[in-house]
């Protein structure tokens, strides 16, 4: 068995992240990466994007079992569960874009081509001679201006700048491909496993989602607690409360209803697994209680 790999659900650093699902964010290169001595040790994100736009300097790229040295400027697009570390020179310059899954899942639905390329394991862009560096490096200046302006709607408009953003990371990529690099089995085995608890409209034991994927329930726990230091249950748990979160906050659905819809048999049994993981009741959340 690999060794536990190191997981984050927010950013490189951020041990206890809760953040909501339309999360959005840009910084520098140089703010996080000097705060770790500018080495970033490979490490995957539960579910969210990165974009790494590298404008010059050097960075040692690290995925599975591969090594790079990179030159400036290349764009790197990592999607959620890719293994991948960095080491940067002094001198880098750049900036990082992180953004959830759930808003690139509903920009892109499954069975676009768009989807299906920039949810490969990862991919490496070299810009170094594409025509389309400017433009891209002028989209992540204007999602990042847009980010932290005082602007109104300005949600909507960072959403817009990063569907071009990716559209014409997309058409990069397919005019002259950069590198593909693949993920080990373990982290294979759980995208898997999260994109069944995804999709999946059937109640399905840890059994049956195991089955699925070829391996036993046994196995499929010691890949989750590897990965996330959460067990299988949890982690399907942990996905029907997130649903709840944006059923409760978008809609005027009863719980009752709610349970229901995530296919709950008893609200009563649903209501007391959401306290547990938020620690409040689905009707405290939606008045907008801490339960402080």
């Amino acid at each position: 068995m690999p060794k536990s790999i190191l997981y984050f659900n927010g950013l490189y650093g951020e041990l206890n992240a809760d953040h909501e699902s339309d999360y959005i964010f840009s910084e520098l290169i140089k703010t996080r990466s000097q705060t770790f001595g500018w080495v970033i040790r490979p490490h995957v994100h539960n579910r969210l994007f990165q974009i790494f736009c590298v404008e010059s300097g050097k960075v040692i790229f690290q995925g599975n079992n591969y090594e790079r040295e990179l030159i400036g400027p290349f764009v790197i697009v990592i999607p959620p569960m890719a293994l991948h570390g960095l080491s940067y020179s002094l001198d880098v310059k750049g900036r990082i874009l992180t953004v959830s899954d759930t808003f690139v899942e509903a920009a892109f639905p499954a069975q676009t081509r768009i989807s299906a390329s920039i949810n490969k394991p990862m991919f490496i862009i070299d810009l170094g001679k594409k025509p389309n560096v400017k433009q891209i490096q002028d989209l992540v200046l204007k999602i990042d201006r847009e980010i932290f302006s005082g602007k109104s709607e300005k949600h909507f408009m960072v959403k817009a700048l990063l569907c071009q953003l990716f559209i014409l990371l997309y058409r990069t990529f397919e005019s002259a491909p950069g590198a593909l690099i693949k993920d080990n089995s373990y982290i294979e085995h759980y995208k898997k496993f999260q994109y069944l608890v995804k999709t999946t409209e059937d109640v399905k034991t840890i059994s049956s989602f195991a089955n699925h994927l070829s391996i036993t329930p046994t196995h499929l726990n010691r890949i989750c607690k590897c990965i996330t230091q959460k067990t299988a249950i949890q982690l399907v748990h942990e996905h029907a409360v997130g649903e709840a979160e944006k059923y409760l906050k978008h809609t005027s659905l009863t719980v009752a209803e709610i349970a229901y819809l995530l296919k709950f048999e008893y609200p009563n049994y649903f209501s007391k697994l959401f306290k547990k993981y938020k620690k409040v009741t689905p009707l405290e959340y939606r008045n907008g209680s801490k339960g402080l």
